[in-house]
């Protein structure tokens, strides 16, 4: 196996300092515009929802808005929905994804649900294909006050006005091969730790709140994707991703304590999707699709009860 770019930056068992931090920026490379793939697919949807940035990403000379779709017809007392992608910027089906779910299904929900959807979080880390910002900061561990990540702050300010009105927040994200051979010995050697190796799972699992699991509606979600692309299976240990198995397919997390993104909201009904884009039994169509089916199937069981009350 070729080296991983980053071990060759720092010295074994001592933190990064400035001058690893300035060597690994060097070595991030811009591999695909954010431009082109993200804001162009949202100013196409400006005829159908409304469209507004954030706030904005500034790093060195560089400067990305930050962008939001949001249901042109929000009316206060319908369930509000977050949907997020992109918080990892290399996890391509959770951008377009949620793209992907705006373009073809969001109507669905007009006069029903008040949608809100951030399909990039990090644009910087979409163009290098990178886990981390900049600042060599990973977001989805940074939504907590004061953030260290611009990324994380901004989409935290966006949110805090609606936080009583969530009743659901899907962030989407993916699990990559990636994510053993360069992204976990990256975090280990910035911090100056030693690497633990772990197994990454073959298919699509699902993250919970630790403190708010919700077990059925993350089954709702497992049913709907697995019509789609296989379930992860746990490991010899009763595992995914060293985390013990809570449901078929469902690991949990403690979103808060470890500022995950899915915490940000207060909503009753979070997760966070991982697709395997990187498994042979899978393509990078079943991937974006199978987020879809997550988000839609979040949807509907958050709505299905409040209907089925009002007829």
């Amino acid at each position: 196996m070729t080296p991983p770019a980053f071990r060759p930056i720092g010295t074994p068992g001592q933190p990064w300092g400035v001058a690893e931090l300035a060597e690994w920026r060097s070595r991030q490379v811009r591999q695909r515009s954010h431009r082109e793939d993200v804001q162009s697919a949202i100013h196409r949807l400006r005829s159908r929802f409304d469209v507004s940035s954030y706030g904005e990403v500034v790093y060195a000379e560089e400067r990305y808005p930050l962008l939001a779709l949001r249901s042109r017809d929000w009316r206060p007392g319908l369930p509000a929905v977050l949907v997020t992608g992109g918080v990892h910027g290399y996890e391509t089906s959770g951008v377009h994804g949620a793209l992907r779910f705006v373009e073809q299904h969001a109507q669905v929900y007009a006069g029903r649900a008040n949608l809100l959807v951030v399909p990039c979080v990090s644009p910087w880390s979409y163009e290098r294909i990178h886990r981390w910002n900049f600042d060599a900061i990973d977001p989805n561990r940074s939504f907590r006050e004061p953030s260290p990540a611009q990324e994380s702050a901004a989409l935290m300010r966006l949110v805090q006005p609606l936080r009583d009105e969530f009743h659901a927040h899907v962030d989407l994200h993916e699990t990559t091969d990636s994510d053993e051979s360069e992204f976990r010995p990256a975090l280990a050697a910035r911090d100056g730790k030693p690497f633990e190796p772990c197994n990454i799972p073959d298919g699509f699992y699902l993250v919970a709140d630790a403190a708010n699991p919700q077990p059925a509606f993350q089954q709702a979600i497992i049913s709907a994707v697995e019509r789609v692309t296989h379930i992860a299976p746990a490991d010899a240990q009763g595992s995914i991703i060293g985390a013990p198995l809570f449901r078929r397919g469902v690991i949990r997390y403690p979103y808060k304590a470890i500022g995950l993104c899915p915490g940000i909201t207060g909503a009753r009904y979070t997760t966070t999707t991982e697709v395997y884009p990187d498994s042979p039994r899978a393509t990078a169509e079943q991937c974006i699709a199978a987020q879809v089916a997550a988000v839609s199937a979040a949807i509907d069981f958050v709505l299905d009860p409040l209907e089925e009350a009002r007829d």
